[in-house]
């Protein structure tokens, strides 16, 4: 591997044709520099610089070196420059349920960034009882779930209507068996769909799985069956409830580990935004 100092003594004696003007713009001795030049010429086994020529001057060999020279040296102080700043050098690992991620959510991550340079924002969204045991382990500073209760260390609880809803274009009456669009086993609401449903002496089977309230609500809106789905999202999609009474109590809460510094400023901003959602959504 070819020393960059030794690269720079190189390049600097060829752009300036003078052993004593480029000691002087490295702010060196010029025996220091012809040294320099000399461990290079030793390292390649070739010469150089032309001493003889006035101005000095690359020998053939060292006019092919030269460039490769100036391309080591730039990337040298490009590697430089980008390690001398902070940006992004640490993370916050953030866990949290798909549909939280709303525009002002999104925002608010936004101008969280353009405040804390040195922090980069690892999100990840998934099923709520994933995410909790992941967060209990250890992989998430922050998350947002989805429960049927609040533990004791949360910082935020928040209560969300769920209901039953069914395409606009559904039958009056479904056949029996009832197709369900579900979450996968261990998702949310999946077995209190399966309980309400046989509590009404009904049979079901499983007509579409999805890992996501967007997906499932999409299945849901082209009729391939009924759902239990948080109310405050359907606004969007072509449903409507389904007459199968209230759906179960459930919050969502948000979890963090720190109490001081940008984790847990962050995890306040957060619970601002969801303060914000929930709160009107209560008043609607």
């Amino acid at each position: 591997m070819l020393d960059p100092r030794l690269l720079r003594a190189f390049v600097t004696i060829a752009d300036a044709g003078s052993f004593t003007l480029a000691a002087e713009r490295l702010h060196m001795t010029q025996s220091t520099i012809s040294q320099q030049l000399g461990r290079l010429e030793q390292a390649v086994g070739r010469e150089l610089i032309d001493r003889a020529a006035r101005p000095v001057q690359p020998t053939a060999s060292g006019e092919r070196l030269l460039g490769y020279a100036r391309r080591i040296l730039a990337l040298q102080q490009e590697a430089q420059t980008l390690l001398s700043d902070p940006a992004g050098t640490s993370s916050i690992r953030i866990g949290v349920a798909d549909d939280i991620v709303t525009a002002r959510m999104a925002r608010t991550f936004a101008r969280f960034s353009e405040q804390h340079r040195e922090v980069r924002l690892d999100v990840t969204t998934g099923l709520s009882r994933d995410l909790t045991r992941r967060f209990r382990a250890g992989e998430f500073d922050i998350v947002v779930v989805k429960e049927p209760t609040a533990s004791a260390d949360h910082r935020a609880s928040f209560p969300e209507a769920i209901g039953w809803f069914e395409s606009l274009d559904a039958p009056v009456q479904w056949p029996d068996p009832i197709p369900l669009v579900a979450f996968p086993p261990g998702g949310l609401y999946r077995e209190d769909m399966f309980e309400r449903i046989e509590r009404e002496r009904r049979h079901w089977y499983i007509a579409f799985t999805a890992t996501s309230l967007t997906s499932v609500l999409t299945a849901v809106e082209a009729g391939m069956g009924i759902s239990l789905v948080p109310t405050g999202i359907t606004g969007n999609f072509k449903v409507r409830p389904a007459a199968y009474g209230p759906g179960p109590a459930m919050v969502v809460s948000l979890y963090s580990w720190e109490t001081a510094g940008p984790i847990a400023e962050l995890a306040q901003v957060m619970t601002t935004v969801l303060v914000e959602r929930y709160e009107s959504s209560a008043r609607a």
